[in-house]
């Protein structure tokens, strides 16, 4: 189907091919246009310009964009979207003055949400997982990363990995699967952490690896789950394996596990809420991409990413939801962006750019996501009628999307 935009606004985000990710002062910069139109052909964007220049073109569907903004649809790196039911007892636990290690401690967070999965049937977890997908894609996400992480054995993990690949399967979205069993100790492990970091290497990674069912592989790189010794022996195993190294790392401390997954050549680093000069300085001609998760400091009430520091290091910056049961119940990345900017201090320009086109680099999805560019997959979002782009991380409460092409598919 080909489906022709007109009388847009401002159109945000073109680009040229070949530019894959923004950095530094770079990432203040958006280049749009405005009194655009956009041409969709199948899933593909075929051509753009200026409403002056807009000829004779005919397509199958027209949407008159007047007074709206169009925009790339939202690339999300970094969730745990596939989950069994909910922790909202926590949260209440939080509220009376316990904190994340308390909980854990006492046998909540993580390990909860795997007992509850372990309870659950596959058929039972992909139908909840089917909501949130859907939902999150009615909210202008269109290319996503999912992590397991809520098994913890391998029959679980398995089970989580399964459910992502239906929903790769079943959805018109880009879906990249990241393992992630080395999210915390199992209860059966408590006292022998050593014993499954070896399960994992010799037995769970090659078993993932086997039936193919992640690209990526992460480690929870944190006091009281896993050390740098721990995580440069997983993702050693990782690498064996063909996954790509990502990682979950500075969320309560910094002890070296930036550069720690700069030497792996990591994807991303993700978290960063707590940052050192020398972990800035390692990122510093690395091609792994700092991501931030403001969304999940919002909820836990934590430091926010010091994205200022960062950019004007003159380094890349992603954004990304951390969409879980426990620390970031929502998958809403207008209300990422928004914080970003409330929170951080990043502007409109640099939240949209971190959520779009270095989003995708972050999931290595960035040749043919993240912007407006010829020959790159059609994964737009029509806003409502707004005054322009910085209205959207200004009204954070409204909703302000009216439309979402995925693939070249208008989401219903």
């Amino acid at each position: 189907m080909s489906i022709l935009i007109t009388n847009i606004k401002q159109l945000l985000q073109t680009r040229t091919r070949g530019i894959y990710k923004i950095s530094g002062s770079e990432m203040k910069t958006l280049p749009y246009l405005e009194n655009a139109y956009l041409l969709i052909e199948h899933d593909t964007i075929v051509e753009y310009g200026s409403m002056k220049n807009i000829g004779g073109i005919i397509a199958e569907k027209t949407i008159d964009a007047t007074g709206k903004i169009v925009l790339p649809a939202w690339c999300d790196s970094h969730t745990h979207l596939v989950y069994a039911g909910h922790r909202e007892q926590e949260f209440v636990d939080r509220i009376n003055g316990l904190t994340y290690e308390d909980i854990a401690n006492k046998g909540g967070g993580i390990l909860n949400s795997a007992e509850i999965l372990a309870q659950t049937s596959e058929d039972d977890l992909y139908e909840q997982s089917v909501k949130r997908l859907h939902e999150v894609m009615k909210m202008g996400t269109g290319a996503i990363e999912i992590k397991s992480g809520y098994g913890l054995t391998l029959e679980s993990e398995l089970k989580i990995l399964r459910v992502i690949k239906r929903l790769k399967h079943d959805f018109n979205i880009l879906v990249r699967p990241t393992f992630l069993a080395a999210h915390a100790v199992p209860k059966k492990y408590k006292n022998n952490k050593t014993a499954y970091v070896d399960e994992l290497i010799n037995t769970t990674i090659p078993e993932i690896a086997k039936a193919q069912l992640a690209k990526y592989i992460d480690v929870y790189c944190e006091d009281g789950y896993f050390s740098l010794e721990d995580t440069d022996r997983i993702l050693e195993a990782g690498k064996a394996h063909n996954l790509v190294p990502k990682l979950h790392v500075n969320q309560f401390n910094a002890f070296g596990g930036v550069a720690l997954g700069v030497k792996h050549n990591a994807r991303s680093v993700d978290h960063l809420e707590v940052m050192r000069p020398e972990d800035v300085n390692v990122l510093q001609g690395s091609d792994t991409m700092p991501v931030a998760l403001p969304a999940c400091s919002f909820f836990l009430g934590l430091p926010y990413t010091p994205a200022r520091t960062i950019i004007d290091s003159g380094l890349p910056l992603a954004l990304a939801s951390d969409y879980n049961p426990g620390t970031t119940p929502s998958g809403n990345m207008n209300f990422v962006v928004s914080t970003a900017c409330i929170k951080m201090k990043m502007t409109p320009e640099e939240a949209i750019n971190a959520a779009t086109i270095n989003g995708a680099y972050a999931m290595g999805a960035h040749k043919m996501f993240g912007s407006i560019t010829r020959g790159k997959k059609a994964n737009v979002i029509i806003t409502e009628d707004i005054p322009n782009y910085s209205y959207l991380p200004y009204a954070f409460g409204n909703n302000s999307i009216n439309t979402v092409i995925i693939n070249g598919i208008i989401v219903e």
